[in-house]
């Protein structure tokens, strides 16, 4: 993690003053897991970070489509050194409904985390980008059940139908600085 975290500050701010990390992969993958170590990292070296996660945004009807509200609501004013503000997804209930405007200042380092975070459209403002490729599909799909629910399980068979086509076209792996797997995770701990 040390490592990871060293060349994300030593990578120039593409973002205004702001850092940006894309932690991207599939459902199910070890992404928020990776998120949650660098975020602690961060905040041993005393550096405003910020969190944001597209599970905030998705929903399974709009799994990718919501991006705009993203790069409107929150990176086109951070790049202006202004706060941003958006609306969180709330998936509380049996359904996503909309949740709680969230307003977030520019930190020196935000984290995107998410299917799609690192999108080849935010990749010029990027400072790094990580993959995460997780197991096989199916420790993936029980992962994300025992996160989500069996009752989601149907639904995250077709989320990982999408996934695939999505990175497929957006070469989201192939664009990665540094790829980490679920066993360099487990050891990190």
């Amino acid at each position: 993690m040390h490592e990871l975290v060293a060349a994300l500050l030593a990578a120039p701010a593409r973002l205004g003053a702001v850092r940006v990390l894309a932690i991207d992969g599939p459902s199910g993958a070890g992404k928020s897991t990776l998120a949650a170590a660098v975020l602690t990292e961060l905040g041993h070296r005393s550096v405003r970070s910020l969190l944001i996660s597209t599970d905030e945004f998705a929903t399974w009807s709009e799994p990718v489509a919501w991006w705009p509200r993203l790069a409107d609501g929150v990176l086109t004013p951070f790049a202006r050194g202004r706060a941003g503000s958006y609306r969180q997804v709330d998936w509380t209930t049996e359904g996503p409904r909309p949740g709680a405007e969230i307003t977030v200042a520019p930190p020196e380092v935000l984290v995107l985390e998410g299917v799609s975070a690192g999108r080849a459209s935010i990749r010029p403002r990027l400072s790094l980008l990580c993959w995460v490729p997780g197991p096989g599909e199916q420790a993936r799909l029980d992962r994300a059940v025992h996160r989500d629910g069996e009752q989601y399980r149907e639904r995250l068979r077709e989320w990982q139908a999408f996934e695939r086509g999505w990175f497929a076209v957006d070469q989201t792996s192939r664009r990665a600085d540094r790829t980490i797997g679920v066993v360099d995770l487990v050891q990190e701990r």
